[in-house]
């Protein structure tokens, strides 16, 4: 939402009249006379048609800075770093799975993300900056374990001890973790969503790093925190999305209050299944206007934006005025400022009470639903219209390109579902819960219906409320909601990573993939050098795959077999082909020909521009040349049996970490390799395609379709 309030004049008197809205919206407006064609606002007297055109310059003003906002980081993202469009939390998740998708922890992908997340915030689009945050601590991390930027010109060279694929696994790993500590300044939630939600390989070393990695930024923003709180951050208020104290008060609840907490596990669990279908539909109508070009990707932006500032600024016209509270914290109504009462069209006194959750930031909305001692400072109607606002406008706002997440929108959607049920259900006699406290369960039970994580989110949750007598309620409402939703569908961030084609590989085997070997499903044609292989060979084969590993296979010069030498890797063989220093005249030179190479020669790229086959110029002399490649080899790769079981060596590929694991024969009478199993041999996309009979064979949850003739796309 958006810190801009049309607040009709900016006084505190009457600004409207029946013109603007009827006595049936406004129950408690005062309204003017009609024969007196005028209203009164503050001391002076304003014509009707001066308000009129006071709210219309409001939305365009409104609108129009929304959709400028909307437009800027749409642009920076399509044309400097598409990778930072959506959350970041799945590209991160799945570049931590082994999945190295090109630009997603590039400077110039940190670059947009920062920028394009305030501004897409500031867009007044219903979407979150945890999901940014996160991807923002993985691009740095990522950057401190290249060593910096070469392209660039920021690089320490006492940064390079960390350029290896596991210590750099490791940096992104505890940047993410990073990220949740300082959007929710909740320093172990973050360790623990790191440790439930994105890593896939962990470790004992890893936990400390990450945890202290996580304690820096809790020190830190406890420093910038007080610097909010003594008056210095002037409209940024009182330290950002920091709900701590929340509800730090001391609660009672009974057994009586139990069925109500289940039936909101229940019913969060059905609402985020159902969130997380409709929001797979979306992405996928969205992909396909995203693939027409970069001027779909512009309009479809702008016409979200517009459609958002229309609805935000319409909808406040259904809500009630509200007397302000006697005991109010704050200037009741606030105008021209930020605060929790907003005047919009109503009279001296009161406030709306559906503008003041619409014209808000998404941390004083929470704050607001979240808060105890607030039963009556919210309608049910308002509450349920905030809901259905809320749950409709960040499905449509998240697949636009830009950087947007979707952890803050969830918890502002959860947060006023469960407040709606705190109204229907609270009021009953011996019941100690609040309308507040059934938002925070409300929140949890959405969260875990929709991204089905159980610990962090809890510990998440209490670091947020700073009240600890939470913990037995939170726990049963997320065990209960993820238990339900996933009778309907899968994680939210593994349907985008689905959606979006990213080859992830999940903890637990299929159960036919018991019934199988690895034979079974390799796919051909199978590539080899000699450990002495001409120039010409290599760069034909270079041209004609895309394979990125390739076995080096020796001739045994007595009997005339061949022994597995090694695997190669093709960024290995194009640095070979592009220094031309060990390119030899004959196959009978030694060894190496005597030239050096240097670790940082062959040293994973960062997240730069790689050199591919196409970029390299050989003449047709080079091309008769050979080239020792055994120096070069990995000389121990992972081998298995071709008759070994798929499921074992699923298991055995995921738990290490692998990129290329070599197949070799059971029998020695053989060529040496057989194939070559990639992460791509293992989805059940390709498993099923060549064994369509293992189809019913697959891992059956219990799963609820939604019926073919109430399907929308």
């Amino acid at each position: 939402m958006n810190r801009l309030s049309p607040d009709g004049g900016g006084d505190d008197g009457n600004d409207g009249s029946e013109s603007l809205a009827s006595p049936l919206l406004l129950p408690q407006r005062s309204l003017i006379n009609s024969t007196s064609q005028v209203a009164l606002v503050g001391a002076n007297v304003c014509p009707i048609e001066s308000l009129d055109y006071e709210f219309k310059m409001a939305f365009f003003v409104f609108s129009a800075s929304n959709l400028v906002l909307t437009l800027f980081a749409t642009l920076i993202t399509a044309f400097i770093a598409p990778a930072a469009a959506g959350s970041g939390i799945p590209e991160v998740k799945a570049y931590l799975n082994g999945v190295d998708a090109p630009g997603i922890l590039s400077l110039r992908t940190l670059f947009v993300k920062v920028v394009g997340s305030i501004s897409a915030v500031s867009a007044s689009l219903v979407v979150g900056k945890a999901g940014p945050m996160v991807h923002t601590g993985a691009c740095v991390a990522s950057l401190l374990g290249q060593g910096g930027s070469k392209k660039y010109g920021l690089t320490w060279k006492w940064l390079r001890f960390f350029k290896n694929d596991r210590d750099r696994r490791d940096l992104v790993t505890c940047g993410s973790a990073a990220g949740i500590a300082a959007a929710f300044r909740a320093p172990v939630g973050g360790v623990l969503f790191a440790l439930e939600e994105m890593a896939s390989w962990w470790r004992s070393a890893l936990l400390w790093r990450s945890f202290f990695a996580t304690a820096v930024v809790a020190i830190v923003l406890r420093a910038l925190i007080d610097v909010c709180l003594s008056g210095k951050c002037g409209l940024f208020g009182k330290g950002g999305l920091i709900m701590f104290d929340v509800y730090s008060a001391s609660i009672t609840y009974h057994l009586t209050d139990v069925p109500s907490v289940l039936l909101l596990g229940v019913m969060g669990g059905i609402l985020g299944s159902f969130y997380n279908f409709l929001l797979e539909k979306v992405l996928r109508m969205y992909n396909f206007i995203n693939e027409k070009g970069t001027v779909y990707k512009i309009l479809l932006a702008c016409l979200i934006s517009l459609f958002t500032s229309c609805l935000l600024f319409g909808v406040p016209w259904l809500g009630s005025c509200q007397p302000c509270p006697p005991d109010a914290l704050e200037a009741c109504p606030t105008i021209g400022r930020s605060g929790n009462y907003k005047k919009f069209q109503c009279s001296s006194g009161h406030y709306n009470d559906l503008a003041s959750l619409i014209f808000n930031t998404n941390d004083d909305a929470i704050r607001n639903l979240f808060s105890r001692n607030t039963d009556s400072e919210f309608h049910a109607s308002s509450v349920l219209v905030f809901f259905l606002i809320c749950c409709v406008l960040s499905i449509l706002s998240y697949g636009i390109v830009a950087p947007v997440g979707l952890f803050v929108p969830v918890i502002v959607t959860g947060a006023s579902y469960g407040r709606f049920v705190g109204m229907l259900f609270g009021g009953r006699p011996h019941s100690s819960l609040n309308h507040g406290l059934y938002a925070v369960l409300g929140a949890a039970s959405f969260l875990g219906g929709s991204m089905r994580m159980t610990v962090s989110l809890c510990v998440i949750l209490l670091e947020l409320t700073n009240n600890l007598l939470l913990l037995p309620l939170i726990m049963l409402v997320l065990l209960i909601s993820k238990t339900v939703a996933d009778a309907f569908n899968g994680n939210i961030y593994d349907l985008i990573m689905k959606a979006k084609g990213f080859p992830y590989l999940v903890a637990h085997t299929e159960p036919y993939m018991r019934q199988l070997t690895v034979a079974d499903v390799l796919s051909g044609p199978l590539w080899t050098f000699h450990g002495v292989e001409k120039v010409g060979t290599i760069v034909h084969v270079l041209r004609i795959t895309k394979h990125n590993g390739f076995p080096v296979v020796d001739e045994c010069s007595q009997d005339d077999s061949r022994v597995l030498y090694g695997l190669i890797l093709r960024a290995h063989l194009v640095e070979l082909l592009k220094r031309k220093d060990g390119f030899m005249s004959t196959s009978a030179e030694s060894r190496g020909g005597g030239v050096e190479f240097s670790a940082a020669d062959f040293a994973k790229r960062g997240s730069g521009t790689r050199d591919t086959i196409d970029d390299l110029e050989i003449s047709a002399e080079e091309m008769e040349m050979y080239v020792d490649l055994h120096p070069f080899t990995n000389a121990s790769p992972y081998t298995v049996v071709e008759t070994m079981s798929l499921a074992k060596a699923l298991v055995l590929f995921r738990q290490l970490g692998l990129r290329h694991l070599l197949v070799i024969p059971k029998i020695t009478n053989r060529s040496p390799v057989v194939g070559i199993l990639t992460r791509h041999d293992f989805m059940p996309e390709h498993v099923l395609g060549l064994h369509p009979l293992l189809f019913r064979s697959r891992w059956k949850r219990l799963r609820l379709q939604v019926p073919r003739t109430f399907s929308i796309f």
